[in-house]
Order: structure tokens, then sequence, then C-alpha cells
């Protein structure tokens, strides 16, 4: 979705804003959001249609777009700190924690008492390593106890859900799975949970603590909410505790037909003082994704120099899987594993080892996209019935109702194991025509978050 403004006669725009929001109530977008740009040109400095029409974007993965409804309402209302407040959220997501930190800082100018851009500043340097310096905007972030509700877009009350998650990061994506027309959503930053101040009324509890490495005193928080609330719980905290990678590496390698990398998790002096590591050997610092902090050492010579830029004094020494298939390639696939079905996501093609679907020519190769279209198709046919079960089993043994495994299948059918755990996003493909095979297969994953969701919720 661009900005690019539709020819329409002048209209009221507060009527205007009226129909776009009964449309966008009733998960009309497409027709809310012409009805925002009809807005817009009547009145291209609208703050109500550009802060809404971003929210409409994001609802529909269109970061790019939602950014530039945010950089015009910023341009237009220099001195609003909520159209500042969500750039910075955005820019977070992004991984550009300089120019969101810039966004909050200008947001607390303005509005020195405004709770979520002290909450976003915390976040950002507290990703920065500035832990001393979050201290107080965490403090003064959640001198609610806390609790952060959210924009509830839909009629009526709708489905109340108790949204769990961490301070310091490693939570699930949930901007796609969780509706805003639907379910009405109150955040709950586990670790400032006060006893004393009870959560509100809820019918569901999700548990969004996604990364067991890094949010230990969280998932410790969030058994403590889900032990004094009456809601049903998704993804359930002691669940998520287990699925550290290297408990992950301990606990799945007993499975039939899963092929799990060693992992040793080891301090950095005694990773450097070891005899009796194999080489290559991959290095990363628990606690991140998307291969940050993570490096192949080919030689034992290249050790030192090769972690001495990872963040941390703990470290995990992991076996590389053999995993390239006979063209040179490695095929990374990720299935979705919700309410105890498997839902084919996507599958990335790399020459690189470390492949993530974000960096993978998956654009420039029409064979390679053929290739996932038939993955997206059916699990089963495209990796065989060994790699199927194991998968079943992973599912059975990590226990949750939202999860992700990525992997690659060995030549005779066995599922080679990367990572298992809840923490992976369900992203909606770009706008191009050359993803239209994508769209269904992850409109299907997002509608069985949505199902699993109401059905826990009306099932008390």
């Amino acid at each position: 979705m661009t900005l690019t403004l539709l020819d329409a006669p002048p209209l009221s725009l507060t009527t205007g804003l009226a129909q776009a929001r009964r449309l966008a109530a009733r998960a009309q977008d497409e027709a809310a959001k012409r009805a925002y740009l009809d807005i817009l040109r009547a009145d291209p400095t609208s703050l109500d249609a550009l802060l809404e029409l971003a929210r409409l974007a994001l609802r529909g993965g269109s970061r790019s777009a939602a950014r530039t409804a945010y950089e015009q309402a910023i341009f237009c209302h220099p001195d609003n700190p909520v159209a500042r407040v969500n750039l910075g959220n955005l820019l977070i997501e992004s991984g550009e924690f300089d120019a969101a930190r810039s966004q909050f800082a200008q947001a607390i100018a303005r509005s020195p008492g405004l709770a979520p851009a002290h909450q976003g500043l915390a976040r950002v340097l507290t990703a920065l390593g500035d832990a001393a310096g979050a201290q107080s905007h965490w403090a003064k972030g959640f001198a609610c106890g806390g609790l952060a509700p959210q924009p509830f877009h839909g009629t009526g009350q709708g489905v109340r859900v108790l949204l769990l998650v961490s301070a310091k990061g490693g939570n699930i994506p949930t901007r796609t799975l969780i509706d805003d027309t639907l379910f009405a959503v109150t955040a709950l930053y586990a670790e400032f949970y006060d006893p004393a101040r009870p959560p509100p009324p809820h019918d569901l509890v999700f548990n969004a603590i996604g990364d067991a490495d890094l949010c230990g005193e969280a998932l410790a928080k969030a058994r403590e909410i889900v032990a004094v609330s009456p809601a049903p719980v998704i993804n359930p905290p002691d669940a998520v505790a287990r699925t550290g990678r290297a408990a992950n590496a301990c606990r799945l390698a007993g499975l039939a037909d899963v092929v799990v990398p060693a992992i040793r998790p080891m301090a950095r002096a005694a990773l450097l003082a070891a005899d009796d590591l194999a080489f290559p050997l991959l290095v990363r610092s628990p606690g991140f994704n998307t291969g940050q902090h993570f490096v192949r050492v080919e030689h034992r010579a290249d050790l030192p120099a090769a972690i001495a830029d990872l963040p941390g004094d703990e470290l995990l020494a992991i076996e590389p899987l053999d995993c390239r298939s006979d063209d040179g390639l490695v095929r990374k696939y990720r299935a979705m594993l919700i309410g105890g079905a498997l839902h084919p996501l996507h599958l990335a093609l790399s020459a690189d080892w470390k492949v993530h679907y974000f960096t993978a020519d998956m654009a420039l190769s029409a064979a390679h996209r053929a290739e996932e279209a038939a993955f997206l198709q059916g699990i089963p046919a495209a990796i065989g019935a060994r790699a199927t079960a194991a998968l079943r089993a992973i599912d059975a043994a990590l226990g949750l109702d939202y999860a992700g495994v990525d992997f690659a299948v060995a030549p005779d059918g066995r599922l080679m194991l990367f990572e298992a755990n809840p923490g992976m996003v369900i992203s909606p493909p770009g706008p191009e025509p050359m993803w239209d095979y994508r769209r269904a297969p992850i409109q299907r994953a997002l509608g069985a978050v949505r199902a699993l969701f109401l059905s826990r919720a009306t099932a008390q």
C-alpha cells in the first residue's frame, strides 16, 4: 500500500473518519484504506487519518507504508508525541535503535509524562546495552504496574486478552496474530507485575514471552500471573521455559528421525581454553535471534578473534549440521505449530550457511519460489513421511499452543533441527505479484491462530 491519493470529491472530514472507522472495525481493511486516502486528499495533514491508516498498513504487513504515514504525521505535526512513539516502536522492530531513541526522546521532551514514550526509550537503551540508563525510564513507563492497554478498534467489548510480555524483548511478534477488531488487549510487562495490583478482567491469557534464554525473570513472573488467573492460557510459561536452545537440544535429540546438533553452554574463558572442540564450530550469544551475534569458526586458531565481539560471558558452542543439498544450497524450512496442527510458512534457499528468509535470494529466483510454493501446498508431499512424523513428535514434545520449527531435510528423509520455539513471526508477504502464492497459506496460519484464541476464550 502507498499513500498515493485517490481522485474523489471532497467530503466532510468528520463524516469520512466515521466511515473509515466503521469499515476498519468490520475488518474491511481495503475499503477502510481507500476511505482514509480520500480524507487525506481533502486534508493531507489529518493526524487521525495518518495514524489510523498506518495502523491498518501494519495490520496488513505493510511496514513501509506505515512508516511513510508516521513520517508524514510527524512532518505535519512535529509536536505530536503519539506519532513519534508509534514510529519509534516501528524503528525498534527494524533494528534502527539510534533513530528510535531520537523519536522517543523527542516525544518525552514534548510530553514528559507519556508512559509509552518512556517504555520505548527503555527498550531502546536496553537493546543498546545501557541498562543503567534504561532503569529510570522503565520506572516512569510502568508506574502503572506494568499494564499497557492497547487500542481496540472493534465494536462492543471484544474478547479480552491479557498479553504477557517481557520488557527485555524476546517476545512473540503479535501485530499480525491478534486482530484488534476482535480482541481487546491489555499488555502486562511481566517483570513489573505487582501482586497487590491484580490484572484487569480477561477472557484469555496469551503468554507472548518467547525467548527462554533471555527472559528467565519474565517467565518466572508469568508463572505467578497465570497461577492466579481464572482464564485459559495459551503457551504456559513452564512449557516456554523449557525451549532454550541448549535445553531443546537435549530433550529433542531422543526423538525418532530428528537430527539435533550438540549444543554446549560455555563460559567465554572455558570455550577459549577447551581442547576438545571440533571445527568448524558455530558460536552464538544466547538470547539473540535472526542471526545476530552468531558466527561460524572454521579453525581453532580463529576462535579468539571470532568471538571477541560476541556479547555476554556465556556462549553456546554449536555443532554445525551438514545440510547442504547436492546443488550446494541450504534449504531451511519453517513450519508453524498452531493448536496441534502443522502449517507450512516458508522455505528459504541460500548458498550461505546462515539462512534467513529475508536474506535469501528468493526474489531473484523463480525456481526457488516454485520450490517454496510446493512446500506451501502441503508439508508431507514436500518433505516426506519421516520428516513430517518428526515435526509432529516435536510438536508433542514442546507442549505449546503456538510455536515454530526451523529445519532442513536430510538425504535419508530425517529432520535436521535448527530451532524450535514460540518466538517465530508470521509475516504477510510483500505486495508484489510474485508473492501471490504465499498469501493463502499465510492467511490460513493466521486464521488458525485467530480460531485458537476464540475457541480457548469461549471454552470456559
